[in-house]
C-alpha cells in the first residue's frame, strides 16, 4: 500500500488540496475557492490518466508521469543532460526504441535530414543497393519449418517474438504479446515459464520452450514427464517446440526467477515453490552426451505427434556445437531448426559477468554455425533462428546474409508494450506493467490496445524489410548473402561481406578438409561426449 500511495502521490495531494480549499471556502472565506481553478483541472487530469488506456506511465503514475513526456518533447535541448548519460548507456538508444513506438503506434516513422550515424565510424554498415531495384514487392514472407523427420511442418514468420515467459514478464504483457501474434499471423514463444493460461487465451500460434527446468512438463523432483509433455504437445495451438540448451545473456546458467515475482499462479504453472528464487538446472539432467540429447529430441518429436522440435543455444566451446553435427551424423537424427541465440541478448535477472563477458556474439556465432553445418554436409537439414538484439529492418537483413532463415525478437516487442527499458524487471516494480507480477502495476498495459500495437510493429518492420531487400534488386529475405552487405572496419576501410566471409565446400569436413581452425575443432569433436578428444 505504501509503495501504491507513493506512485499516486501527487494526485493523492492534489485531490486533497482540492477538498481542503473547498471545505475552507464555503465555512471561512471565498479566497479559499480561487486555487480551486487550477486545483480541479489538475484532479480532472490524474483521473483522466488513471482510466485512459494508451500511455501506460500515465495510468501508474498519474499527474508526475506527464514530467517525462515533457522532458521528452523538448529531448533535442537538453538531452546530453538529462536523458542519456553516457556514463550509464542503455541497451538501445533512445532513436532505436523511438522507431519502434512509431511502428507499434503506426504512425510516420520517417526521418529528415539524412543519416543520423556516423556513417565513417569503424563498424558502420549497411546494404548495397541495385540500380534496377525492385517495385514494391508482398513482404509477408514466410518459411517452411520441418526437416525430413517431421510430420508436422509450420509456415512460420521470418519475425516472431522470442521467449517471454510467465513470471518474467506479466500477465497482460503475455496476452498482448500472443493477441498481437494471433492478429498478425506470426508465432510467439513461451519461454521457459511453461504455458500459462494467459498463452492460451488469444489463440496465437506458439512455440513452447522445454528448458532445463522442464516447467509445464516436470515432475515432481524436476525431471522430465513425458505424459505431462505429450499432453500439453497435443495442443493445436503448439506449432514447435524448442529445446533451449542456453541463453545468450546467461550462457552456462539456469534460469532465474527472483521470490519477489513468484505469484501463487507462476507456482503452479511451474509446479515450483514459493519460498526461493526460482533457479533452473545449468544443464539438462535427462541427458549428458550429444548422441543422448539425439534421443531426447527423438522423444520429443514422436511425444508431439512429429510437430518441429528444435533446439536453442549460445555458441560457447566450438567443439561442443561440432560434437552435436557428429551425433546427428551418426544416428541420422536432425532438429527441425536451430536457433542461435547471441551473447548480447536480454534477460530480465542474470549475474552481470554473465551478461557481458560469456557468450559468442550473434554475428560471430552465426558465421561459425552457417560454416559448420555446411561442412558438415547438414545445411539443408534443419533452419537457422537468429536471436540477439534484433530491432530493425537492418538488422533482420544482416543475419539474412550470415545464414539466418529467420529471426527472433524480444525486446523489440516488448518495446511495443510500453517497456522504456527502466532496468527494474527483476524487481518486480516494472513502471509499465511489462515485467511485473504486481496487479496495480501491471493494469497499466491494457491488453487490447497493446495487442495492436505488437501486431503493427511486426507488419510495418516486415514491410520494412521488404523495402531494403527490394532496392538491392531481390524478393525474398534467403535472397541476402554476404556480398550485399558492407561494413568499415577499424582501420576506416571498406570490407564487402563476402570477403570476410566466405563459406566452406558442402560436406568438406567429412573428408578432413577445410578451413584450419575449424577443421580443427572438428577433430577434436566426439559424438559420444560433449568433452574434446584428446
Amino acid at each position: 500500500m505504501g509503495i501504491l500511495w507513493s506512485r499516486f502521490t501527487a494526485l493523492n495531494a492534489v485531490i486533497l488540496a482540492a477538498l481542503v480549499c473547498a471545505g475552507f471556502g464555503v465555512m471561512l472565506d471565498r479566497v479559499f475557492l480561487w486555487p480551486l481553478l487550477v486545483l480541479i483541472p489538475l484532479v480532472l487530469v490524474g483521473l483522466h490518466d488513471l482510466t485512459q488506456t494508451s500511455h501506460a506511465i500515465l495510468r501508474n503514475y498519474p499527474l508526475i508521469g506527464h514530467i517525462r513526456f515533457i522532458l521528452e518533447s523538448i529531448r533535442p535541448e537538453i538531452r546530453q543532460y538529462l536523458i542519456e548519460d553516457e556514463r550509464d548507456p542503455v541497451p538501445f538508444s533512445r532513436e532505436q526504441r523511438a522507431l519502434v513506438y512509431q511502428r507499434a503506434k503506426n504512425v510516420f516513422d520517417k526521418q529528415p535530414f539524412g543519416t543520423v550515424i556516423d556513417v565513417n565510424a569503424p563498424g558502420y554498415g549497411w546494404i548495397a543497393h541495385s540500380i534496377q531495384p525492385k517495385e514494391e514487392i508482398d513482404a509477408d514472407f514466410r518459411i517452411m519449418i520441418g526437416g525430413p523427420q517431421c510430420k508436422k511442418p509450420y509456415s512460420a514468420s521470418i519475425l516472431n517474438i522470442s521467449g517471454t515467459s510467465f513470471g518474467a514478464v506479466s500477465a497482460n504483457a503475455i496476452q498482448a504479446f500472443n493477441k498481437g501474434a494471433k492478429l498478425g499471423g506470426f508465432a510467439h514463444n513461451t519461454g521457459e515459464g511453461s504455458i500459462s493460461r494467459y498463452h492460451r487465451k488469444y489463440g496465437g500460434d506458439l512455440i513452447w520452450q522445454v528448458a532445463t527446468g522442464y516447467f509445464g512438463c516436470r515432475s515432481p523432483d524436476g525431471r522430465f514427464d513425458a505424459d505431462a509433455f505429450a499432453k500439453q504437445a497435443a495442443s493445436d495451438q503448439v506449432k514447435m517446440i524448442e529445446l533451449k540448451l542456453s541463453q545468450g545473456a546467461k550462457p552456462g546458467h539456469g534460469g532465474v526467477l527472483p521470490m519477489a515475482k513468484i505469484t501463487a499462479e507462476i507456482a503452479r504453472t511451474r509446479n515450483v515453490p514459493r519460498d526461493r528464487d526460482c533457479v533452473s538446472p545449468a544443464s539438462h539432467p535427462e541427458f549428458d552426451t550429444p548422441l543422448g540429447m539425439m534421443a531426447f529430441i527423438t522423444r520429443l518429436r514422436e511425444l508431439s505427434g512429429g510437430k518441429p522440435v528444435g533446439i536453442k543455444l549460445c555458441i560457447g566451446h566450438r567443439y561442443e556445437f561440432m560434437a552435436l553435427l557428429k551425433a546427428m551424423i551418426e544416428t541420422k537424427v536432425t532438429p527441425d531448426f536451430i536457433v542461435i541465440d547471441g551473447g548480447e541478448g536480454g534477460t530480465g535477472a542474470a549475474p552481470q559477468e554473465l551478461t557481458n563477458h560469456v557468450g559468442l556474439p550473434l554475428l560471430d556465432a552465426l558465421k561459425f554455425v552457417q560454416s559448420a553445418l555446411i561442412g558438415a554436409g547438414l545445411r539443408d537439414k534443419m533452419k537457422i533462428g537468429a536471436s540477439g538484439k534484433i530491432i530493425t529492418a537492418y538488422d533482420v537483413c544482416r543475419v539474412f546474409a550470415l545464414g539466418a532463415d529467420y529471426v527472433m525478437s524480444a525486446r523489440g516487442f516488448m518495446f511495443a508494450v510500453g517497456c522504456i527499458q527502466a532496468r527494474s524487471c527483476h524487481s518486480n516494480r516494472c513502471p509499465t506493467g511489462v515485467a511485473t507480477q504486481g496487479a496495480w502495476r501491471q493494469r497499466a498495459l491494457v491488453v487490447r490496445d497493446k495487442a495492436v500495437r505488437v501486431a503493427n510493429f511486426h507488419h510495418n518492420t516486415v514491410k520494412a524489410v521488404g523495402q531494403v531487400i527490394a532496392s538491392a534488386g531481390l524478393s525474398h529475405p534467403s535472397d541476402i548473402k554476404p556480398m550485399h552487405l558492407h561494413m568499415r572496419d577499424a582501420s576506416g576501410q571498406v570490407m564487402r561481406g563476402d570477403e570476410a566471409v566466405v563459406w566452406p565446400a558442402p560436406g568438406v569436413f567429412l573428408n578432413g578438409g577445410g578451413d584450419a581452425m575449424l577443421a580443427r575443432e572438428w577433430a577434436r569433436a566426439r559424438a559420444d561426449s560433449f568433452r574434446p578428444a584428446a
